[in-house]
């Protein structure tokens, strides 16, 4: 494999498959492929409440092979992992709050979908190299900041549980089968093309469209809980050098960003740059203060060791170009998946 400092060259004309292909990460993951000149395959459920959307690849959708179907499905994923040469594997269910109202489709998008995938890579692509979109949440509560790999798994909500099965079976596959993988735990992504239309995926993506829509930004207790967040064209170059070096195999790496900021701050940053909204400061609703980790950033060393990756995005130019990309294309954002593009 290439020299994971300069990915770029590794991927022209490789055949490359994105899972959850149309959602926010794995959008901008298949977009970048694009411009690099890889042979690019997508699938996506479009599930309803979930981030998959048609107009996040609409302008390079002739350049991309396009598959609606659920990752769970054997036969479908039989068939697409054959002669791909790279998998990102980015289907999941990410919302914390829905996985602790409905486990059971947390278990199956979050363990049965990465299971699927790496049998159908063990029986019919072994050679595959698979980067899986892992989560901070697996680590739960943190013992001391900022938090890196060797800190416990212990995560608070079905989600974290699953996440964390699920990047298992990954390692698994990789030291027992000999199916190339690894996992990124990815702290707080955050970028255009993200799920703005309900708050239960990510607080990050809500608070902008807040911001845009010139309402008020509910920050729960003090606003004094810490988070770090990277821009999400970090995190497709972050993917994209996983998947181009061998030096990541068998591995967990953190992936998270330049800045570490207290809502309250970032509430302020965020009606700075957009120039509207404003802040309105609410208890915790029970619901989440029982599964919350309070505050969290981590440190990406290993990863920048391992591939050289480093964020460059920092936070105030990361909203800003967030901010800029919703007030142009709100409207496809608000709208049903199904009804933001032309069919594949």
């Amino acid at each position: 494999m290439t020299n994971a400092s300069s990915p770029n060259r590794f991927y022209a004309g490789r055949r490359v498959l994105v899972t959850g292909g149309l959602g926010f990460i794995g959008s901008t993951v298949a977009r970048r492929l694009v411009d690099l000149g890889a042979g690019v395959t997508i699938v996506d459920s479009l599930l309803r409440d979930a981030g998959g959307n048609r107009y996040n690849v609409a302008d390079v959708a002739d350049r991309i092979t396009i598959h609606i179907g659920d990752v769970c499905d054997a036969s479908l994923m039989n068939d697409l992992v054959r002669d791909r040469e790279v998998i990102f594997n980015l289907a999941g269910q990410v919302s914390h709050i829905d996985s602790m109202q409905d486990p059971y489709l947390d278990l199956e998008a979050n363990c049965r979908s990465p299971l699927t995938l790496l049998e159908a890579c063990r029986h019919h692509n072994p050679g595959a190299k698979v980067v899986f979109a892992g989560t901070r949440q697996v680590y739960g509560r943190p013992d001391s900041l900022p938090v890196d790999e060797t800190h416990p798994v212990r995560p608070t909500d079905i989600n974290g549980v699953n996440k964390v099965a699920g990047e298992y079976y990954h390692l698994v596959y990789n030291n027992v089968f000999g199916v190339r993988a690894c996992s990124l735990r990815l702290t707080n992504v955050y970028g255009p093309r993200q799920l703005i239309r309900h708050n239960r995926q990510g607080f990050i993506g809500w608070f902008i469209r807040l911001a845009v829509e010139d309402r008020p930004i509910q920050v729960y207790g003090d606003g004094s809980q810490i988070r770090d967040f990277v821009f999400v064209d970090d995190v497709a170059d972050a993917f994209l050098r996983a998947g181009a070096t061998n030096a990541c195999n068998g591995n967990v790496f953190n992936v998270g960003g330049l800045e570490h900021i207290g809502h309250r701050d970032l509430t302020t940053l965020l009606i700075e740059v957009a120039g509207s909204g404003r802040a309105e400061f609410v208890p915790w609703p029970a619901q989440k203060k029982a599964i919350d980790i309070g505050s969290f950033y981590t440190n990406s060393d290993k990863f920048t060791r391992a591939t050289g990756w480093r964020p460059t995005i920092t936070l105030r130019e990361g909203l800003r170009r967030t901010v800029a990309f919703y007030r142009q294309h709100m409207a496809q954002y608000l709208a049903e998946p199904e009804a933001a593009g032309p069919p594949s």
